[in-house]
C-alpha cells in the first residue's frame, strides 16, 4: 500500500534538502510543492493545518508536513514523512558536532547564503498573497488581520502571542451565528493512547533525570540530556527562534551558575552554541534540528577512550532528535483528531474564518520581521540584489511552474557569483 505514497515521500524528500528560511518561509514552499505542482492538499487545507499547528507547542513546520502525511496515509506515512522530513537537517547538525573543533568557524560564514534570507522573504510574500486570496473575504476578516499584522511585529519574540490571537480570531467571527446554525452531532470516541504516551514519557523523564541528579548516578548525562531536550520539545511556542534561546540558557548560562553544586551538569561552549545557531539557519530543514547538534555536542567528553567518546557522542544526537522530534509528533497525531471532529459544530466552523485571517496577519507580520534585517535601501549593489531576488522569486513561484529547489540553487550560486 505505501509504493502508491513513494511520489509524495520523493517530494518530501527533495523539500527537506531546499525548505530554507525557517517555518515561515515553508509555508510558501508547502504551497508550491504540495498544493499547486501536485495537489495532495488543498490550499484551504494547509491554511488550516497550518492555523492547528500554531495552537500546540513543537516544531510548526514539522506538525504541518507530518499532518499533510496523516491526511494522505494515515499514521504509518505521517510517521514516514516526519522521518523523511527531518532526517536530512538533523544528519547535517550531527555531523556538525563531531567536525565543529576540527574546521575554521570562520569559513563557516559561507557568502553563498546570502542571498538565501531574501529568498525565504520571497517565498513568505508568495505564501501572504495565497493565504490572502483565500481568507480574506470580508469586513471582520480584514480587521482580524490587520490587527494580528500589528500585534504580531511588536511581539514577535513573545512565544504566547502565536496562540493568542488564534484564540481570539476564533472568538470573534464566532461571536455572529447566524450564518452558520448549530447542528446536532453525535459524540465521537477520542484514542487517547499518544496523549498518555506523551504524558508518561514527560513525567518518566522528569522523575528519572530528578533522581539520577540528586543521587548523582555515573554516566546520567544521557538522561539529564533527553529529559532536558523533551521538556523543551514539549513546552516552546513559537518554534526555532525560541527554542534555540532556551537551548543556550539551559546547555550555556545555567551550567555557569549551578557548576559548583553540580559538577557533573551538562555543558556546552557558548561559542559552540552561537555556530550552532548560526549554521542551523543557514541549511534546509526544520531549525529544531538544532537538537541534533546540541545533542551530540553535550555528550563528546564522555568515554575514556577515543571511540567511546566518539559513540557517546552519536547517542547524544540520536538523543537530541528524538527527544526534540517526538513531542510534536505525539500532540499533533493526538489533538488533530480531535480538531477534526469539532470542526463539524458551527461554534468551531465559524471560528475558522478568524483563525485563518489571523494567520495571514501572521504572515504579513514575519514578512516585515524578516525584511528588517535585509539591506533594501542602501545605495548599493546588495541592496539591489537583495531586492531583485525578492521580486524574483515571488514572480517565478507565482507565474511559472518552476520547481523551489531550482530557486533555491539559483540563489546559492547567485551568493557564490556575487
Amino acid at each position: 500500500m505505501l509504493l502508491r505514497h513513494v511520489p509524495f515521500l520523493k517530494a518530501v524528500f527533495v523539500h527537506s534538502l531546499t525548505a530554507f528560511g525557517g517555518p515561515q518561509a515553508h509555508i510558501g514552499m508547502m504551497l508550491k510543492t504540495f498544493v499547486r505542482k501536485r495537489p495532495y492538499v488543498t490550499e484551504q487545507e494547509l491554511m488550516e493545518y497550518t492555523a492547528f499547528c500554531q495552537l500546540l507547542p513543537g516544531a510548526s513546520s514539522t506538525q504541518t508536513i507530518t499532518l499533510i502525511g496523516y491526511k494522505r496515509g494515515g499514521v504509518v506515512l505521517a510517521v514516514l514523512t516526519l522521518i523523511i522530513w527531518i532526517l536530512p537537517a538533523s544528519i547535517l547538525m550531527g555531523a556538525l558536532s563531531f567536525l565543529l573543533h576540527y574546521i575554521d568557524k570562520k569559513a563557516l560564514h559561507v557568502d553563498i547564503f546570502k542571498f538565501i534570507p531574501p529568498m525565504a522573504v520571497g517565498f513568505l510574500v508568495y505564501a501572504t498573497v495565497m493565504a490572502f486570496n483565500i481568507s480574506i473575504k470580508n469586513t471582520v476578516t480584514w480587521i482580524i488581520m490587520g490587527v494580528c499584522a500589528v500585534a504580531t511585529y511588536l511581539l514577535f519574540k513573545q512565544p504566547w502571542i502565536f496562540p493568542l490571537l488564534i484564540i481570539l480570531g476564533g472568538i470573534t467571527t464566532n461571536l455572529s451565528r447566524k450564518r452558520i446554525p448549530q447542528l446536532e452531532q453525535k459524540p465521537r470516541k477520542i484514542k487517547w493512547w499518544n496523549f498518555w504516551l506523551f504524558g508518561i514519557i514527560f513525567i518518566t523523564a522528569g522523575l528519572f533525570s530528578e533522581i539520577a541528579r540528586k543521587n548523582d548516578w555515573p554516566n546520567r548525562a544521557p538522561i539529564n540530556l533527553f529529559e532536558n531536550t523533551y521538556r523543551m520539545g514539549s513546552l516552546v511556542f513559537g518554534g526555532g527562534q525560541v527554542l534555540m534561546p532556551m537551548m543556550y540558557e539551559q546547555f550555556s548560562v545555567r551550567p555557569d551558575a549551578v557548576k559548583s553544586k553540580d559538577p557533573e551538569v551538562i555543558r556546552i561552549d557558548k561559542d559552540d552554541m552561537y555556530t550552532g545557531m548560526g549554521i542551523v539557519r543557514a541549511l534546509p530543514g526544520p531549525v529544531f534540528s538544532i537538537a541534533s547538534f546540541t545533542g551530540g555536542m553535550a555528550l563528546q567528553d564522555y568515554g575514556k577512550t577515543q571511540e567511546e567518546r566518539a559513540f557517546m557522542q552519536f547517542v547524544g544526537c540520536i538523543i537530541g532528535t528524538v527527544a526534540i522530534f517526538l513531542p510534536s509528533a505525539l500532540l499533533v497525531l493526538f489533538f488533530f483528531p480531535i480538531w477534526h471532529n469539532l470542526k463539524k459544530y458551527a461554534a468551531v466552523y465559524r471560528s475558522l474564518e478568524g483563525i485563518n485571517a489571523v494567520v495571514v496577519g501572521i504572515m504579513i507580520a514575519s514578512t516585515f520581521y524578516l525584511m528588517k534585517d535585509i539591506s533594501l535601501l542602501d545605495v548599493r549593489l546588495g541592496s539591489l540584489m537583495n531586492a531583485i531576488v525578492i521580486a524574483g522569486t515571488f514572480t517565478l513561484l507565482q507565474y511559472t511552474r518552476i520547481p523551489p529547489p531550482f530557486i533555491v540553487i539559483g540563489c546559492l550560486l547567485l551568493g557564490y557569483i556575487f
